[in-house]
């Protein structure tokens, strides 16, 4: 009795005690950071989890025996102190879908995801409501699976073609990818779900990533790489923002107080959590004093050195505290801490189908030779041939794979609506099976797909399809992922069978007058110029989620009237781009580092500037029906706080379709150089009626007008013409206006940081 009755008195006296203990929520935060021992205080701003076999010791910090992440395959959760009332918090990879594991240890259950389509196809619909709306599925989805935060958007810039994971990331030009980021966030956030906005910044390729020196200038720093994430920070207010693996000029970006505090926290006013890309960096105490608030997913290394840092007076405990305050301002934001009870089960069939609408309104039409598409005829017999028609890509590999329940590919779908010959889907899915049994299965999740060699088409082969089927429809497809970038030979130029396939099929089916449609499977830029002739229609589908066979299906049919366009140029040749030389830096084993030599002359930038022709322009993209642009109007021809521009956009086809309008701007180039022209607004149309019209407005304010001046350091508008152009593509401009400046403006004027150790003599 005696040892019952101290144990009940020993429980009381701890309950009473941890009564006494302020409590996160009830109390305030400055409360809860006081009664934090300094221990506690080095591991909030680490996180836990993903545990890798091999160096499991090192990531957990002396104080922690054991990480549980009560989520199989989250990428991590924050570090939880019961005692003071802080709950851990989970985070999840994205951004194409909730990556989770979708089979967990004694557990009956599935936990898929949706697979939605890769960003570089949101940004291709142009559509910011659309992207909202599917911001917000996953949102809602990542709620129900208990995710607190979405790794997601990246939104860094395609500055080569041969990025790895420019699938994730969603143009070449900074605005396209601050208002599709903008959307996407504020969907998912809808959910009480943060994002956490990457890879801040300039980690534009894969190579050696985690140590690589990204060196470029101030102006080509912030009117392309950082704009971007300017923009969107400002317009939707990221919960999170993750710094990136690389250095820019010769610093860490993680442990960079001039990115991470001056420009991104005092200049743009940032007040969200900045978290670390998982291992980044070499040194904690720098981390933390650069602006950093959180390490994921923390190490016993970076542990010491703050835990040191601190003791030896080289990072004040008032940084330390600071950065614990924001990490507790994010927990008390979260579904987790307000003990929201998840369902665990999403609406996966909403969510699939806002998936595939998604699909359908960012596929582009690039070539429509004597109205090839749509195919109406649902009695029309197709040969279906390529690889990816029957193992269709849905999205990129490495963190921002999706783990689904299923996917319809190309076959599954147009199955439904034509004649395939079944002949050659049981060879293709034959060859399939059999290469995939060559392939290595002990291969991690991060490293690169081993993509299947193309089935050969013998000119033979060729000319019994076209004896049998009324047309061909062949899909090429392309894989990339995290952890390294893309090759030239095989992967952006077609291989040799896959050459030789098309000419092939080409030649066979237009001896009977027949046609070739060729759909493109692919997550980036491919080489089109030596082959594009051969084909009378080319559908760019991308990658486009599990709902990929029905959404090329409705497409294809007609069902949906295509209207995506391009949010990145396709160069004739490789060498015709401003970056291939020196790509992905120096040595090219593995480069430690890469200058930005071309400045702010990437994409159309640069091949407008400098009379590079192209194969198909930024912002193009066909329909099945014809607009017309009329009536160009702006409310002022000089110009004092703003410029509203109206045009009017009619359909002037026979069926409904919807028009990307594109603005761009011509400024004055006396002092700096200058492109021919930046988008500056976009708009798209509602799905118009044939013969209806729509007017659609644009605003173009002071710092639309602006360049960044080194000298100055500063955001400048300078005097004179400025010059108005609107159309379909940044080729086919359709009306034009200008405006005058009477004074040079300083609109911004910022700190002078970032700078190159040794100056960078930009691309004139």
């Amino acid at each position: 009795m005696k040892k019952m009755h101290f144990a009940i008195l020993g429980l009381l006296f701890f309950k009473s005690a941890f009564a006494q203990l302020p409590q996160l929520g009830k109390n305030s935060n400055a409360e809860i950071i006081k009664a934090l021992t300094l221990s506690e205080k080095a591991r909030l701003v680490m996180g836990l989890g993903l545990y890798v076999p091999g160096f499991g010791e090192n990531m957990v910090p002396p104080d922690s025996t054991k990480v549980y992440n009560p989520i199989e395959g989250a990428a991590g959760i924050t570090y939880a102190v019961p005692r003071l009332g802080i709950p851990a918090i989970i985070l999840a990879d994205g951004p194409a879908g909730v990556r989770i594991d979708p089979i967990r240890p004694n557990d009956a259950n599935k936990y898929y995801s949706t697979a939605f389509p890769i960003g570089t196809l949101l940004a291709s619909t142009w559509n910011v409501d659309l992207i909202k709306k599917v911001g917000n599925a996953l949102g809602n989805e990542a709620k129900e699976r208990g995710v607190d935060i979405f790794l997601g958007p990246a939104m860094n810039t395609h500055r080569n073609v041969l990025g790895g994971r420019n699938f994730e990331y969603y143009s070449e030009d900074p605005l396209v990818s601050a208002k599709t980021a903008s959307a996407y966030i504020i969907g998912v956030q809808q959910n009480n779900v943060g994002v956490s906005l990457k890879h801040f910044a300039a980690n534009n390729h894969e190579a050696n990533r985690m140590k690589i020196d990204v060196r470029m200038s101030q102006r080509s720093l912030r009117e392309i790489y950082l704009k971007g994430f300017e923009e969107t920070i400002l317009a939707s207010k990221p919960w999170t923002i993750m710094s990136s693996y690389n250095k820019i000029n010769g610093i860490y970006t993680s442990q960079s107080k001039p990115l991470l505090t001056t420009v991104l926290q005092n200049e743009w006013k940032y007040k969200g959590l900045v978290m670390t890309d998982w291992f980044s960096g070499d040194d904690g105490a720098l981390q933390m004093d650069a602006g950093n608030h959180m390490i994921m997913p923390g190490t016993k290394m970076q542990y010491n050195q703050i835990m040191d840092a601190v003791k030896n007076g080289t990072l004040k405990e008032e940084v330390l505290n600071n950065n614990v305050e924001r990490i507790l301002q994010l927990i008390l934001q979260t579904n987790t801490f307000k003990k929201y009870r998840f369902s665990n089960k999403p609406n996966l069939v909403a969510n699939a189908a806002m998936s595939k609408e998604a699909a359908t309104e960012g596929m582009i039409l690039l070539k429509n030779e004597n109205n090839t598409l749509p195919i109406s005829n649902k009695k029309t017999t197709i040969a279906l041939l390529g690889n990816s028609a029957y193992k269709t890509i849905t999205g990129g590999t490495g963190s921002g794979d999706v783990n689904k329940a299923y996917v319809i590919n190309i076959a599954d779908g147009m199955a439904k609506t034509y004649a395939l010959n079944n002949q050659i889907g049981s060879a293709y899915n034959k060859f399939i099976a059999d290469e995939q049994l060559k392939i290595p299965t002990n291969r991690a999740w991060y490293m690169p797909v081993i993509p299947i060699p193309e089935k050969p088409i013998t000119l033979a082969e060729a000319n019994e399809y076209a004896e049998a089927n009324n047309i061909a429809v062949l899909s090429i497809g392309r894989s990339s992922g995290e952890f390294s970038d893309r090759t030239i030979e095989n992967d952006y130029e077609l291989s040799l069978t896959e050459q030789q396939n098309i000419k092939n099929v080409s030649e066979a089916f237009h001896a009977k007058n027949k046609k070739l449609i060729v759909l493109l499977n692919i997550g980036g830029v491919i080489e089109m110029k030596s082959w594009e002739k051969y084909a009378d229609a080319i559908l760019l589908v991308w990658q486009p989620g599990q709902e990929a066979g029905d959404a090329v299906t409705a497409v294809v049919s007609g069902k949906i009237n295509p209207s995506a366009k391009l949010a990145t140029t396709f160069p004739i040749a490789y060498k015709d781009l401003s970056t291939a030389e020196g790509f992905p830096g120096v040595p090219d084993s593995l480069p430690t580092s890469i200058t930005y030599k071309e400045g702010i002359y990437i994409g159309y930038r640069y091949f407008e500037k400098f009379n590079v022709p192209v194969l198909y322009e930024f912002g193009y993209g066909k329909s099945y029906t014809n607009f017309s642009y009329s009536n160009i109007k702006i409310n002022n021809k000089v110009f004092t706080n703003k410029i509203v521009v109206t045009v009017d956009i009619t359909n002037t086809g026979s069926v409904a379709g919807k028009e990307i309008v594109q603005l761009y701007l011509s400024a004055p180039a006396s002092v700096l150089n200058k492109p021919v022209k930046e988008l500056r607004g976009f708009v798209k149309t509602n799905l118009l009626a044939a013969g209806q019209k729509q007017t659609i407005n644009f605003t173009i304010s002071k710092r639309d007008l602006c360049s960044f001046d080194e000298i100055k350091s500063a955001w400048v508008a300078e005097a004179g013409i400025y010059k108005i152009s609107v159309g379909s593509s940044s080729k086919n401009i359709n009306l034009t206006s200008s405006f005058t400046l009477p004074n040079t403006l300083m609109v911004q004027k910022v700190n002078n940081v970032l700078a190159p150790s040794e100056p960078i003599i930009d691309l004139k």
